[in-house]
């Protein structure tokens, strides 16, 4: 440990202005699947946008925590250390109740905030993440013999190599979007001509014609997903159903990484729609503190602001911590600042609430570091009675790194 106690030895004093701060919260690297290049990519752009907290938010992996400390530190911002799982709660499977996957009942993506760097998880539980990240690999590499079937059968005298992909497009997680991105370019090294890549896909995809701008990479990486990988594609491959870790198992494996079990809200679709457990906001929230989530997230940029702003303030006043992001999990360049859907700003309200958030975070960052319990007591319940306690020593500490 003592990572925060070198790079903050005291408790900073009171800082010299109020500024609430810019913040992006939730943000994928090369090392699960990411729009930027590098860690040194996401980081410049979010010091160029004026973002001066950011959280590293990968899947199942926490191995870009050493590229992310050391260039948000010598970039001036503060970084925040977290990580994403996908779980699955039986029960609510069972009973046919969409969580935050609109299309999956029981499946459950949940994250884990400010977790302890360097890492502290035991070995047992880095081996269960670490036969999870194989399977899933498993399943992208079955994926891809699939697609070599499809191009043997048009006739193409070229193939897929999953090694190659790994080196090529990812780090030591090959998901699926990975493979998206690698069909794309094997287009683009085997043909030079547009029209030829045009061809190309139309065989590939059993005669219907590419519908995406060939110009357009994110939109013809997000197509091949859609027709080849998606469930009733062609090389579609389902999930190996233990790969999905019961909700409280990822919970408990969140605290002893030292980290705040964080809860991420799907919220309003395009139509208004929400899912069956979100769509009874007293109950969601009297259901996630009952499993011990006292933290809860959002990605602003798939709602509505205003449909998202009343399911903040009440999260909120029911005392929940709540901070947004971005992901950055798909193809395509986006703002690192945080916007509602349709490059909507985020108003005052939620920019100070996001602030407060990720103040928070890095106090219990700071905290664990220092003295092995951070914002939550020893069974994982938030001390809510020193909710602005911490808020404010966040604050200090934030400002005493990016001032």
């Amino acid at each position: 440990m003592n990572f925060w106690k070198k790079l903050i030895p005291e408790e900073p004093s009171k800082p010299k202005n109020k500024e609430v701060l810019k913040v992006n919260a939730h943000l994928h690297t090369p090392h699960s699947f990411s729009s930027f290049c590098c860690v040194e990519e996401a980081v410049e752009q979010a010091k160029e946008e004026g973002v001066k907290v950011v959280g590293v938010n990968d899947f199942f992996t926490f191995d870009a925590y050493d590229a992310w400390s050391y260039q948000t530190i010598k970039n001036g911002l503060f970084p925040l250390f977290n990580v994403e799982f996908i779980g699955l709660d039986e029960e609510k499977k069972k009973n046919g109740q969409r969580v935050n996957d609109p299309a999956n009942p029981g499946r459950t993506y949940l994250s884990g905030k400010g977790l302890a760097y360097p890492v502290v998880l035991p070995n047992d539980d880095q081996e269960k993440i670490g036969d999870i990240l194989a399977k899933n690999n498993e399943q992208v590499r079955q994926m891809m013999e699939k697609v070599n079937i499809l191009l043997q059968k048009a006739g193409y005298g070229f193939s897929l190599d999953f090694e190659n992909i790994k080196a090529e497009y990812a780090k030591d997680q090959v998901r699926e979007r990975h493979l998206a991105r690698a069909i794309r370019g094997l287009a683009v090294k085997q043909f030079r001509k547009k029209d030829d890549q045009m061809v190309f896909f139309k065989n590939i995809f059993g005669g219907k014609e590419l519908s995406s701008d060939i110009e357009n990479e994110a939109a013809v990486e997000n197509e091949i997903r859609s027709r080849l990988l998606k469930a009733g594609g062609p090389a579609f491959v389902e999930e190996d159903p233990s790969t999905f870790l019961d909700t409280q198992t990822i919970h408990d494996i969140i605290l002893k990484a030292g980290g705040i079990p964080t809860y991420p809200f799907l919220a309003d679709d395009a139509k208004g729609n929400y899912t069956d457990f979100e769509g009874d906001l007293p109950a969601a929230m009297e259901d996630l503190k009952k499993r011990g989530f006292y933290s809860v997230e959002f990605i602003p940029t798939r709602n509505d602001h205003d449909r998202m702003k009343a399911y903040v303030l009440d999260l909120v006043k029911e005392g929940f911590v709540v901070t947004f992001g971005t992901e950055h999990n798909a193809p395509g360049k986006q703002p690192i600042e945080v916007f509602a859907g349709g490059k909507t700003p985020l108003d005052d309200d939620l920019l100070k609430i996001n602030y407060e958030g990720a103040c928070i975070v890095a106090a219990h960052q700071y905290l664990f570091d220092r003295d092995g319990e951070g914002i939550m007591n020893t069974k994982g319940v938030f001390k809510q009675n020193k909710r602005k306690a911490f808020a404010d020593l966040g604050d200090r500490l934030i400002k005493s790194v990016v001032e």
